[in-house]
């Protein structure tokens, strides 16, 4: 599958938006909360690394990215599909993906968002464990915690924008 994201531009991001993700990922796990802090560091990453990894054009365009994908995802929070840090963290990462790689990125996630639901449901089934997280808020509740495959979806767009295509 031939990505538009270029190499380099995926090279630039990824050192700095995974540990983000993970840290999104995580938070929603043990408290099923997306802090504003992810989403406002997510954003803070675009704006000075894409000023590097970006014609400064597609940079103002991957912009609008995020005013858009946010509109999206409210409209979504009030039709409670998603929780609104969900929608708050898609927009902030919608300006790392190219337009063109938007529909790749969708199939990208849904594949994600199967196996992060598989896999926190299987080990919120292993008492060992689930001992050892007790306190993770998403064992106790029947909702999914988007961040989970909201950032491993980004990750992995990523390393697949890393391979020369």
């Amino acid at each position: 599958m031939g990505l538009d994201i270029t190499p380099y531009q995926a090279l630039w991001f990824l050192p700095f938006v995974t540990p983000i993700c993970i840290w999104a990922a995580w938070s929603d796990l043990k408290y099923m909360k997306i802090r504003n802090m992810s989403v406002l560091a997510m954003v803070a990453v675009f704006l000075v690394v894409g000023l590097i990894a970006l014609p400064f054009e597609d940079y103002l365009w991957r912009l609008v990215h995020i005013a858009v994908v946010l509109v999206i995802g409210f409209l979504m929070n009030m039709a409670r599909v998603m929780g609104a840090g969900d929608a708050k963290f898609a927009a902030a990462m919608a300006p790392f993906i190219a337009l063109p790689d938007a529909g790749a990125f969708l199939l990208l996630l849904s594949v994600v968002m199967i196996a992060a639901l598989a896999t926190h449901r299987m080990f919120r089934a292993m008492p060992g464990f689930r001992a050892r997280t007790a306190d993770w808020e998403s064992w106790r509740v029947s909702k999914f915690p988007m961040g989970f495959a909201l950032g491993s979806a980004l990750v992995f767009y990523l390393l697949m924008g890393t391979i020369p295509g």
